[in-house]
C-alpha cells in the first residue's frame, strides 16, 4: 500500500473577499474529489483572501498509479483560471 500526499501553495488573484476564495476553493476541492476519488483540504492561509494551500491525498496499491493520479490532479490544478500554483511539494507514506 502506498500513500501519497501533494500539497499546492496557490495565490488566488481574483479574489476579493473570503467568500470568493471559498467558491474557488469549493469547486476546485469538488473536482479534484470527483474526478480522482482522493481526499482533498484546505490545509493552510484559511484567514487570507488572496492565498491558499490545498492537500490532496491518494491511497494507491502500487506507486507507479499513485503518481500518475497526483500527476493528473496536479494538470488539473494548473489549469485552474482563477489560482495560480506558487509552489507543489510530494511526499510518500
Amino acid at each position: 500500500m502506498v500513500v501519497a500526499v501533494v500539497t499546492w501553495e496557490l495565490h488566488l488573484s481574483g479574489c476579493q473577499s473570503l467568500k470568493d476564495k471559498r467558491r474557488i476553493m469549493k469547486s476546485l476541492k469538488d473536482r479534484l474529489h470527483n474526478r480522482f476519488n482522493v481526499s482533498v483540504a484546505e490545509t493552510d492561509y484559511q484567514d487570507l483572501w488572496q492565498r491558499a494551500e490545498l492537500s490532496c491525498c491518494v491511497v494507491a496499491t502500487d506507486k507507479r498509479h499513485a503518481e500518475s493520479v497526483l500527476s493528473a490532479a496536479d494538470n488539473l490544478v494548473g489549469q485552474e483560471a482563477m489560482a495560480r500554483i506558487i509552489d507543489s511539494q510530494k511526499s510518500w507514506l
